[in-house]
């Protein structure tokens, strides 16, 4: 059966590539770019690889028509400045690591442009992420880890609503990236080689801190303060708190090192620091929290704490339909704040849901 597909085209060699192969098994194919816009106080950034900005708009249109498929841009500006950067602002200057890809996709992507996909008629929205959706338990789509687990992007996918998973589509998800490559070589798309996007797509040399300053210009900075050891001793100073994240390594200063940031007190405008052994966690608590079965899993689980981090068996512990504590069979190093606990099935392979980091011990 031929559907209509709306395609989230980045302008990189996945998405270019989910286009290509909906489009070769007949479907009809409409390739969207989303402007996110290139805001002013990015511009004393120096380049990097990111997405979503002009040059990448102007690849995304030359594959599509190499493909012979209908291709626009679309302004995403506004939500998301509302989504994505002005909670990620307020994640860091209130001491949490923010991951801005979760929210981009949920709200951006298979929400907005899902809707405009409804709108058009189609069937829903393909991207080029490395993940997979199958029938789960009693039939319906669940959402499961790609067949490339390096390249695999099913953490940032948790808390999509299950109710829209039979209306996304994830083309790459039995391919590994190399067969990829490949594969937009020999359609001679003009992203076959091209990098892969790394880190923040609006922070493209990756100066968080610095990035923090021209996003936030009206606020006051803090100014100096203090690097403290756990027994509250003052071992160094930095410019300013907001922007660190625990179990960060770069950019304090100290000597006698490594040491690492354990928390971020920006009220304070305080930094603890410890050695790497300080950071190993036995369980977290976390907040905000979706199930895909509509209820926390009873069963033992494995959680990811941290993308490309390993996952580790667990149990959890439910305190409402939202917040849980996840026990840990093995310690796990730095759960941040702000970062998500993606909750997989025993075998570490479908999504059952997750939740934000909010403390851990």
């Amino acid at each position: 059966m031929t559907d209509r597909w709306l395609v989230a085209m980045s302008g990189g060699v996945d998405s270019s590539v989910a286009a290509a192969l909906l489009a070769r098994e007949g479907h009809e194919v409409i390739g969207v770019t989303m402007d996110l816009g290139t805001p002013p106080e990015t511009a004393g950034a120096s380049s990097g690889k990111r997405c979503c900005g002009l040059p990448d708009a102007e690849d995304a249109r030359s594959v599509a028509a190499t493909l012979g498929i209908r291709h626009y841009v679309a302004n995403y500006r506004k939500p998301f400045r509302e989504a994505v950067i002005d909670p990620f602002v307020a994640a860091y200057s209130a001491g949490a690591t923010p991951l801005p890809c979760v929210a981009c996709n949920r709200v951006l992507k298979f929400e907005l442009l899902l809707g405009r996909a409804r709108a058009l008629g189609a069937r829903g929205v393909a991207t080029g992420h490395y993940a997979r959706t199958a029938p789960g338990p009693g039939g319906t789509p669940a959402l499961f880890r790609a067949a490339d687990r390096a390249k695999d992007q099913t953490y940032f996918l948790f808390d999509l609503p299950r109710e829209v998973l039979p209306e996304v589509a994830f083309p790459l998800g039995d391919l590994q990236k190399s067969e990829v490559r490949e594969l937009a070589r020999s359609l001679g798309l003009a992203t076959a080689d091209k990098p892969d996007s790394q880190g923040i797509c609006f922070i493209p040399d990756g100066d968080v801190r610095g990035a923090l300053r021209r996003l936030r210009p009206d606020a006051e900075a803090p100014g100096a303060g203090e690097i403290q050891k756990r027994d509250g001793s003052v071992c160094g100073t930095h410019s300013g708190a907001a922007g660190f994240t625990m179990g960060q390594r770069n950019g304090l200063g100290l000597t006698d090192g490594p040491w690492y940031v354990t928390e971020v007190r920006p009220r304070d405008n305080l930094l603890v620091v410890d050695r790497r052994e300080g950071l190993f966690r036995s369980r977290v608590e976390v907040e905000g929290a979706s199930w895909m079965d509509g209820e926390p899993p009873k069963g033992p689980v494995r959680v990811q704490v941290r993308h490309r981090h390993p996952s580790v068996l667990a149990g959890i512990k439910a305190d409402g339909p939202s917040r849980a504590w996840i026990e840990f069979a093995d310690r796990v190093w730095a759960p941040a704040p702000g970062q998500a606990a993606v909750v997989y099935d025993e075998s570490d392979t479908r999504v059952l849901g997750g939740g934000w980091i909010a403390d851990s011990a």
